[in-house]
């Protein structure tokens, strides 16, 4: 069966700023910010939280489905899907638009300040679940606003389980809109900020949130991730990364350990590992898919980190 994942492909323009942006950003002249950050590295990478999740769970031998909305600037991102084999029968072409672009900066602390196209995604309500066959397991990722909504929907009137991960997208939604994806939705995962926002917005603390799905996920960075299930607080740990090169895309090479874990059955201690396993292993790499550990690598690495095996 497939796991199908709704959200968006983009272009990242990722740069790095050679500084810290604390020293540049005046917080007593917030209110008449005007600052240029000069950034010598410069690097185009396919993107989107939908394409990064698929990349990670192929990786994983899962079975993504990609459902999106594109713009005529697909092409070469049409081109590396066929090489790495990801179905694209539901990335739909919009006429007369950019797919997604992200505009990245990273400083020398892996903050990132991020500017976004949404571009074609604004259509991203014109794809239906229904039209994903085999489907067992979902999840609705940052895309425009009304394809979120609708996809959510559509995966509780299908019975489908699906993970809601709002991610950047939070800021479109109103706190009763995002309580009705809690009761829509099986799974909910954001990081700490966002978690945050999530409490602010909905006036719900995380244990209520949890108390309405199956699980809650938070991811801490490097502090590992906390996982509200059952009534417990499974904390999990962070393998120390090989290397602390690009923070890009770690969050989805998470999502997809996690999606994998719940498709297999896992319980939540080994889905989480698994999923803290593969957001340590971006972060050595730059872009959101470069990244290619094998089978054997990964399974090794989860032995090795945590005391006991798995079977990918």
């Amino acid at each position: 069966m497939h796991t199908l994942i709704c959200g968006s492909m983009a272009y990242d323009t990722i740069m790095v700023f050679k500084d810290h942006f604390r020293k540049h950003i005046l917080p007593e002249q917030i209110h008449i910010l005007n600052v240029a950050f000069l950034v010598p590295e410069m690097r185009r990478e396919y993107g989107g939280c939908a394409g990064n999740i698929a990349y990670n769970m192929q990786l994983l031998g899962g079975k993504p489905l990609i459902m999106a909305t594109v713009g005529d600037d697909f092409g070469p991102y049409t081109a590396r899907l066929e090489k790495l084999g990801l179905p694209q029968q539901h990335i739909r072409p919009v006429p007369g638009t950019f797919t997604g672009q992200a505009f990245i900066t990273t400083d020398l602390d892996d903050n990132q300040i991020t500017a976004f196209h949404p571009g074609a995604m604004g259509m991203s309500h014109l794809n239906h679940v229904a039209e994903a066959k085999e489907v067992s397991l979902g999840i609705v990722s940052p895309d425009g606003r009304e394809g979120m909504m609708r996809h959510a929907e559509e995966f509780a009137e299908a019975g489908i389980p699906f993970v809601f991960d709002p991610g950047q997208g939070i800021p479109m939604f109103s706190g009763n809109d995002l309580l009705r994806f809690f009761g829509q939705a099986d799974y909910v995962t954001a990081n700490d900020y966002e978690a945050k926002l999530l409490q602010d917005k909905t006036g719900r603390k995380l244990e209520e949130i949890a108390g309405m799905v199956r699980a809650l996920i938070v991811t801490l960075g490097p502090d590992g991730s906390m996982i509200y299930a059952g009534g417990k607080q499974i904390a999990i740990p962070t393998p120390k990364p090989p290397a602390l090169v690009d923070p890009t895309g770690c969050g989805d090479a998470y999502r997809a350990g996690l999606l994998y874990g719940i498709q297999q059955g896992w319980d939540w201690e080994t889905t989480g590992r698994l999923a803290s396993l593969m957001g340590s292993l971006k972060i050595a790499s730059r872009g959101g898919q470069n990244h290619k550990p094998s089978h054997g690598e990964l399974t090794y690495l989860f032995r090795q980190h945590f005391g006991y095996a798995i079977s990918l």
